[in-house]
């Protein structure tokens, strides 16, 4: 769905983009539909005793390796359930799932985000899942974008968004709505800074400047650089 415009909603690529009332109308509808599932997925997550939290990030950003490593790090520890969000394909799943948490696809099918509904129904099969009605967090891999996945609320208690060191620091310039509704600011494969322009402190400064509260961290979850803080972080939300 085009963010600014809705424009997918009405099935119609080839309007104009000046504001139509049908296009607003529709798209605040959906919003608001999805904003009630989002609180109900809170109140189920909360209910199960489970913290829920949104990755969002470009592609190849790092955010399933991340995961693999913090459940290498947490397992025995923390019960993890994931649910992934891929336009199409499963890899991401059958990586996590060679993990042994439980986790449930969820494959879009071209829409370039995850919403509450889906999360909804992925909740429940994960659920069905061996040791999936018995977790402590939930990690929801949204779909690659910088841009839509900031507007759909998940009913998750936290949002991490991710950048990595090849990917450039402007990206909070760019999409700040992401940076503005997040928690956590994750700069990762930050053991290939020597071999990028990617200057830590002014990409911390723009987050900053755009979210004063916004936690931000640098780290690699190849070599362990900053993996601490990470670890450290997600120890703090489950109390």
């Amino acid at each position: 769905m085009c963010d600014s415009c809705g424009c997918d909603l009405v099935n119609n690529h080839n309007h104009s983009h000046e504001h139509d009332p049908q296009v607003i109308e529709v798209h605040q509808s959906l919003l608001a539909a999805n904003d009630a599932i989002a609180a109900q997925n809170k109140a189920h997550f909360e209910a199960m005793g489970i913290v829920a939290i949104n990755m969002i990030s470009s592609p190849g950003s790092g955010k399933t390796t991340l995961l693999e490593k913090t459940i290498e790090r947490l397992k025995g520890k923390i019960r993890i359930g994931v649910l992934e969000g891929d336009i199409e394909t499963d890899r991401d799943a059958q990586r996590i799932r060679a993990k042994g948490v439980p986790v449930i696809q969820i494959t879009t099918g071209g829409a370039c985000h995850l919403d509450a509904a889906q999360i909804h129904k992925g909740l429940h099969l994960l659920e069905q899942e061996p040791g999936g009605d018995q977790l402590d967090l939930l990690f929801i891999e949204n779909v690659g974008n910088l841009v839509c996945p900031a507007t759909f609320d998940l009913g998750e208690h936290q949002r991490v968004v991710l950048v990595s060191v090849p990917e450039g620091p402007d990206k909070p310039a760019k999409y700040p709505k992401a940076f503005i509704s997040s928690q956590i600011f994750v700069i990762t494969k930050t053991d290939l800074l020597p071999y990028f322009d990617f200057p830590v402190a002014e990409a911390r400064a723009d987050a900053l400047h755009l979210n004063p509260r916004l936690q931000v961290m640098a780290l690699s979850a190849t070599s362990g650089e900053g993996f601490e803080a990470w670890i450290d972080y997600l120890e703090t939300v489950m109390q």
